[in-house]
């Protein structure tokens, strides 16, 4: 059986490529979650993020929108990063394309709230976090990288 000039996969070659999948979506999710955490760290230590000759992370961390409601947009990032990471083994052990969705829909809205936390750095805050980049960056790729799991994983 075909389905769009491909031919079926095997049930355990399905396994095999849902495990490659799984494997390098988590990866960009513990990329995430691993900046998250720094950038948490630092916050709640009252810190200063080293930032490189870029410069701009300390003028980002210690702006009025560093926080909602008290709370680190960072935190809120690592929780995103362990959402993400939840849907993804539920998916790689069930197998189940709803979890797959999860992680599409996690990443959709994680695309947009990144898109506005880069639009405050660039346009209202006018400094730029290199670490708030790399976060951002491994939200857009693990959401391309959700969107193309889904369509290579599909069966028939």
């Amino acid at each position: 059986m075909a389905q769009r000039g491909r031919a079926a996969v095997a049930p355990s070659d399905m396994a095999v490529a849902r495990g490659r999948y799984a494997a390098i979506l988590a990866g960009i999710a513990l990329f995430g979650m691993g900046v998250a955490t720094y950038l948490t760290y630092v916050k709640l230590s009252g810190g200063t993020p080293v930032c490189g000759p870029l410069g701009g992370c300390e003028t980002v961390q210690e702006s009025q929108y560093s926080t909602v409601l008290g709370i680190p947009v960072s935190l809120f990032g690592l929780g995103y990063s362990l959402a993400v990471l939840g849907t993804l083994i539920a998916w790689w052990r069930t197998g189940d394309r709803r979890a797959l969705i999860g992680t599409y829909l996690l990443g959709l809205v994680g695309l947009m709230v990144a898109a506005y936390l880069v639009y405050l750095q660039l346009v209202v805050i006018q400094a730029v976090c290199t670490w708030c980049m790399a976060f951002d960056a491994s939200v857009v790729v693990g959401f391309i990288a959700a969107i193309v799991t889904y369509r290579r994983t599909a069966t028939a």
